[in-house]
């Protein structure tokens, strides 16, 4: 259930009339791991079991390519509430070790680390060699828009998209929130076993630090945006050896990290 019919009163300069409209749904997820809490995502429901790989490949909690065990343990309202996923012990990663210990609310990538340093992310920079026309990242952003169905339905939701480097779909995913977006490609792609192949990470939103990292532990080189990037994510981007593409609308885009992607 990714949306909810709910009653409002539009009013304009002359009038107002009751009328339906059709919202985002937005429901807490608790996420136990090996029967114990680990937290609670706010998102829209619908591929949680992507979600939830996703996220945990991020946190470096999961980094296994192998199945893992996903049950779901309550509902409401048929919708997923409490969710466990059974990991060997010998599989968890040391973010795990660092265990969010707050809520992991729909917009915010920082909320629930419990140090500074859990926000450092260790790797291989990647080799800035990309190449990628405009035009095709423009086409990429229609493709993405002719599946998001909920958010012509609602106006509410965000989209995350990978493509491989022949700019072919791989996934696409909504969620109110754009963390959760991302956490839904990743981890349809690592069930599907076809994450080599991620090149491009198009979001319909901003890009913040999180985002960032997301990609970079995927190994996508390619970040493009509709929207703002933040700060931190420039320096992460930079950093990281990350093409970061911002305010992707109409004919126009604005790179602000590792610029010698050609855009010709």
């Amino acid at each position: 259930m990714q949306s909810l019919i709910y009653q409002g009163i539009k009013i304009t300069k002359n009038s107002h009339q009751v009328f339906e409209d059709e919202l985002v749904v937005e429901a807490p997820l608790q996420i136990n791991i090996n029967n114990e809490p680990y937290t609670v995502v706010m998102r829209t429901p619908d591929n949680d079991v992507e979600l939830v790989r996703g996220l945990l490949y991020a946190e470096d909690i999961y980094k296994s390519f192998n199945h893992f065990n996903f049950s779901i343990i309550d509902t409401q309202n048929t919708i997923p509430t409490i969710v466990n996923v059974s990991i060997p012990n010998n599989n968890l990663g040391k973010g795990y070790v660092n265990k969010r210990t707050l809520l992991s609310v729909s917009s915010c990538g920082i909320c629930g680390k419990k140090e500074l340093k859990d926000v450092e992310i260790s790797g291989e920079k990647f080799e800035n060699n990309h190449a990628i026309s405009k035009e095709k990242i423009h086409e990429m952003f229609t493709v993405m828009s002719s599946f998001q169905q909920n958010f012509k339905k609602t106006g509410g939701s965000h989209a995350a998209a990978i493509f491989d480097k022949k700019n072919q779909l791989l996934s696409i995913k909504e969620d109110i929130g754009r963390h959760n977006a991302v956490d839904k490609v990743i981890g349809d792609l690592l069930q599907k076993k076809d994450l080599k192949n991620a090149h491009f990470l198009l979001v319909s939103g901003r890009v913040s630090y999180e985002i960032v990292t997301k990609a970079f532990i995927a190994k996508i080189p390619i970040i493009v945006a509709v929207s703002a990037c933040s700060s931190l994510a420039v320096d992460f981007a930079k950093e990281f050896g990350i093409s970061l593409i911002g305010f992707t609308r109409e004919d126009k885009m604005t790179v602000y990290a590792n610029p010698n992607l050609k855009t010709t």
